[in-house]
């Protein structure tokens, strides 16, 4: 069996290339015009956590195909030109998505330290609805 790198692994390479934002430091960007909180967790984690108030959810499956302006699954949100803040539950799947659209040449990109769970810790503002569409 061939060797494989572990879950881990991918984490800690993807940490070491993107910006990772303290959660106060998150918290502190939220409300902020120029800035979109992107939602990678599964529906039904938003249903039962809650979700950070004007976040837009994009389900971590189909991220890449969203943010390609030649895929025809394309959001205009990733061609707005703000600043893209990705959180998961504990900042794995948005370490990975964050390397991955950074790759892709989105920018500017980063991802929330500790994920929803720092935030909801840290006091964070949290809903109880996912945006459909982002505004603005």
């Amino acid at each position: 069996m061939a060797l494989v790198k572990t879950h881990r692994q991918l984490i800690d390479e993807a940490n070491a290339v993107v910006e990772t934002i303290p959660t106060a430091a998150a918290i502190a960007l939220h409300g902020d015009p120029e800035v979109v909180f992107v939602d990678l967790r599964d529906p039904r984690e938003l249903e039962r956590e809650g979700v950070i108030p004007g976040a837009f959810h994009a389900p971590r499956g189909m991220l890449e195909f969203w943010i390609d302006p030649t895929s025809p699954y394309f959001k205009e949100v990733f061609g707005s030109g703000k600043r893209f803040v990705f959180y998961c539950q504990s900042a794995w799947r948005s370490a990975l998505a964050t390397k991955a659209v950074q790759e892709m040449g989105l920018a500017p990109v980063a991802h929330v330290e500790g994920g929803f769970r720092a935030w909801k810790d840290a006091g964070g503002p949290v809903g109880d609805k996912p945006s459909r569409e982002h505004k603005g």
